[in-house]
């Protein structure tokens, strides 16, 4: 049996699709933090079949939960204070990110000025689409 220690604050992230916990890791910029993180793979799941599980020791607000949404909007977030789940979060997809696409339009003004934000906005929550804020490139599912 697994045994992972108890968080005194910080949060869960459960219902992971199996093997994307390390996609999460690197979107949250976890390796950037001093602070503690377990990852379990392929956990077991009675409504998933297997899952990943994350669970990271800090203050919530150090980290941007929105981009969570856009990853899988399926995933649960546990809030941890004190030793206990003091809220669930859901998720929905977030109405704009920042810095996680890139414009995939060579003629993009973000592909000519380096140190310009790459934003996208939510254009049709139905089917997840998101379009660049500059040239309008459409960024979604089947893409």
């Amino acid at each position: 049996m697994l045994n992972v220690g108890q968080l005194n604050e910080g949060f869960v992230l459960d219902h992971i699709e199996a093997g994307k916990s390390m996609t999460i890791y690197h979107y949250l910029n976890l390796d950037e933090l001093d602070c503690t993180v377990a990852i379990i793979k392929n956990a077991t799941s009675n409504k998933m079949g297997r899952k990943d599980i994350i669970k990271v020791e800090c203050p919530i607000d150090m980290l941007n939960i929105d981009i969570l949404g856009f990853i899988d909007h399926n995933i649960t977030v546990n809030i941890i204070k004190d030793g206990a789940i003091v809220a669930k979060r859901e998720l929905t997809l977030p109405k704009k990110i920042v810095n996680i696409l890139k414009c995939k339009n060579p003629r993009c003004i973000t592909s000519i000025e380096q140190g310009l934000d790459q934003i996208f906005t939510l254009t049709d929550p139905e089917k997840e689409v998101y379009r660049c804020k500059y040239c309008e490139q459409k960024y979604g599912s089947g893409q």
